[in-house]
């Protein structure tokens, strides 16, 4: 019978004398590395419903549906989190200085029911009067009106927005 390593019996008498390598999970929450990318959250103050953390998501974990039944047009922004593989595309690609949706530190994404797993926010639409069709979410009519400044007086829809904003 051959006798033990010496490197197995150091790494032995170290794990009988040294703290264990693991968290208190269960006991003290885990406190995630401050670079750590996490779960996308939306922001429904600061997001402006302009659809560009969709066109930028590779896992397309993104969906909008626009509801236009009923007096008052919504678009409801959707984040899948099952699919989501937490790249930050979406937080780059934000036109609200990248504060419509942010990465978090919410790592514990553990769901019994798969159709829980996703986030929602509704945002208000604007339609066009003559046709009926989407322009875009009034909230981002308001940016683009800010951004634009006085050029914004030339665009009837930009018109109206901005003077309901005064």
């Amino acid at each position: 019978m051959k006798l033990p390593k010496v490197r197995e019996l150091l790494e032995a008498v170290k794990a009988l004398t040294h703290k264990p390598y693991t968290s208190k999970f269960p006991f003290k929450p885990h406190e995630p590395y401050p670079s750590f990318r996490g779960q996308p959250e939306y922001n429904a103050d600061r997001c402006l419903g302009c659809l560009a953390c969709e066109e930028s998501c590779p896992a397309e974990a993104i969906a909008h549906q626009d509801v236009i039944d009923g007096s008052a047009p919504k678009r409801v922004m959707i984040h899948y989190t099952d699919t989501c593989i937490f790249c930050g595309c979406c937080e780059d690609a934000c036109i609200a200085d990248h504060e419509g949706i942010k990465l978090t530190n919410n790592w514990e994404l553990a769901f019994f029911e798969r159709d829980k797993a996703f986030e929602t926010i509704e945002k208000d639409l604007q339609l066009c009067e003559i046709c009926g069709s989407v322009i875009a979410c009034k909230d981002h009519l308001k940016w683009i009106a800010e951004k634009v400044g006085e050029l914004s007086f030339a665009s009837p829809t930009l018109y109206q927005s901005r003077l309901k904003s005064l």
